[in-house]
């Protein structure tokens, strides 16, 4: 069978589409740490983008790869796609790391 969407790390909340196919309806096949799942996809995704394997919180982080990659800024559910839409990256940021400093915020 042709993987449609491939999770490296166990810790991942998301997998990444690795097909063009990708159309809102569809059930698709992961696999993570040996478990397959099927998760229906609630919205069309694009090649190389994400979708939600779990139910993901507002505030909780995106895990990809096994590495942080930002925080939800909504819940999102089970095969919705996850993009900038619905998180909001925490590297680079150097108003974070400003904040961080004052002692303002930020975990």
């Amino acid at each position: 069978m042709k993987k449609i969407a491939y999770v490296v790390d166990p810790k991942d909340n998301v997998a990444t589409i690795i097909s063009d196919e990708v159309k809102e309806g569809m059930k698709i096949p992961v696999e993570v740490d040996g478990a397959k799942l099927e998760i229906e996809v609630r919205a069309d995704i694009p090649y190389g983008h994400k979708i939600a394997i779990r139910p993901i919180k507002k505030g909780e982080t995106i895990w990809k790869y096994g590495l942080s990659i930002g925080r939800a800024t909504e819940d999102i559910e089970v095969g919705d796609h996850v993009h900038v839409h619905n998180i909001e990256p925490l590297r680079g940021r150097g108003d974070l790391a400003k904040k961080q400093k004052e002692g303002i915020c930020c975990e």
